[in-house]
């Protein structure tokens, strides 16, 4: 049979299987008590991805009562990670994961049902500053800030040096306030995890509020260990990484996919938000933001959600589920939350002064589909206090197809709230309606 009829057949197969098919609303996956129901398995697992038919002329995500949307910036090339410099100019990392030659005909179809959505195209490999030169909210003027690039991400700056993580490492380049490019070799750090699965390959930066280190985010090599714990070495955590010596350490573990870091103000406590694993059904597992604990362990791959076991591991580690945190929010199954700020020196009026805004970049195997939105967490003492808010919407068209699809949230110096959408190829500003 030819192989393209049997990945469509594969497919098709696929997308009537019954073990992603959610019985349960995402608002039961959502909160600090969300529900979990048992563990459902497929023989096949379900695809359902949404197709891209990216934003016509003129058309915007619908933003929430109150606010205002506008594209700040047009044309980009998957852009997904955002960081605003002090003079206001904002970074924008362009980027995707390596081309690989995809292994067998699971390798090819889930290359096609990556290429469906948009996500299998070539890293651009590169920074790119935008200018608002007039403060009319519209990025005027637009530079290659950084190239050759290894699928970059996570971006931060500290003093004079701005440091920039890479798929496989993290470098650092001097910096200047006001330039448009940066033509000087970096200077490596530290190395990543990476090699040639390098399944979660974004690995996010932040630093500590004194310049002293920087905690790096790196996603696991698999969905549930399936190929071996001994892949996973420094995988599925967070390190804390000396910004001086590149001397680092585990910070946080068992965190299957952590991307969106950030410090809480009023308490300083830095937070992520966890994409979890797959295959358990529509229902299973939530994503989650969470407060990371030094030293703390968050269950990857042997429990979810605290001390819930994977049915699928075979060899439990019952010494370390019996240390697992429980997160503190659920963000629904699926919905790929990858994008996470806290509502500072925002100017988008007092209903989104204090809590997290969320990049819900969307599901691929769940029916009905989650995510594609950005959402809002209100905060009370430094802890959520609250069912979440849309902030955008409108991601998915009619027809269930894919506009554009949210991941980096930043706010710029003014205020407004920034979007990285990696399928529009946009960066949309939000901001309080007049």
């Amino acid at each position: 049979m030819h192989l393209a009829r049997i990945m469509l057949i594969l497919m098709s197969l696929a997308v009537t299987a019954c073990g992603g098919n959610a019985k349960l609303p995402v608002s039961a996956g959502t909160g600090p008590e969300p529900e979990l129901p048992e563990p459902q398995k497929a023989l096949i697992p379900l695809v359902n991805i949404a197709r891209i038919e990216r934003w016509e002329a003129g058309a915007t995500p619908v933003a929430a009562d109150g606010l205002v949307v506008n594209a700040f910036a047009k044309g980009l090339d998957h852009p997904r990670w955002l960081y605003v410099l002090p003079n206001g100019d904002v970074l924008v990392a362009e980027t995707n994961a390596q081309e690989k030659k995809p292994k067998g005909i699971t390798g090819r179809v889930e290359k096609m049902v990556m290429k469906r959505a948009g996500a299998g195209v070539a890293s651009a490999d590169r920074i790119s500053l935008l200018r608002d030169t007039d403060g009319d909210g519209i990025a005027e003027t637009r530079f290659v800030f950084l190239s050759d690039l290894t699928s970059p991400f996570g971006m931060t700056l500290i003093g004079s040096r701005l440091f920039v993580a890479n798929t496989d490492g993290v470098v650092s380049f001097p910096y200047r306030d006001g330039e448009t490019e940066i033509t000087s070799a970096g200077m490596p750090l530290v190395s990543l995890p990476a090699g040639d699965n390098n399944r979660h390959w974004t690995k996010n930066l932040v630093a500590s509020g004194d310049g002293k280190f920087l905690y790096a985010s790196i996603g696991s090599n698999s969905d549930h260990a399936e190929n071996g714990i001994e892949e996973e070495t420094g995988r599925a955590a967070i390190w804390q990484i000396d910004a001086a010596t590149g001397e680092h350490r585990v910070y946080a573990s068992g965190l299957r996919n952590p991307v969106g870091m950030a410090f809480e103000p009023s308490t300083g406590m830095l937070w992520t938000s966890v994409n979890e694993r797959d295959d358990l059904g529509g229902d299973l597992v939530p994503d989650y933001m969470t407060s990371v604990v030094d030293g703390g362990f968050y269950g990857w791959p042997y429990s979810y959600y605290g001390d819930h076991l994977d049915p699928r591991i075979k060899e439990q580690r019952p010494d370390l589920v019996a240390t697992a945190l429980k997160p503190d929010y659920a963000l629904g199954p699926h919905t790929a939350s990858l994008g996470l700020t806290f509502a500072e020196g925002q100017q988008l009026g007092p209903d989104w002064s204090d809590g997290a805004f969320i990049g819900q970049h969307g599901s691929w195997n769940r029916k009905p589909r989650s995510g594609y939105r950005v959402i809002f967490v209100p905060f009370e003492n430094g802890k959520p206090a609250g069912a979440p808010v849309d902030v955008l919407t409108g991601f998915l068209d009619e027809d269930g197809n894919a506009q554009g699809r949210p991941v980096g949230v930043i706010f710029d110096k003014t205020g407004a709230l920034l979007v990285a959408d990696d399928a529009g190829n946009t960066i949309w500003r939000v901001t309080r309606a007049k």
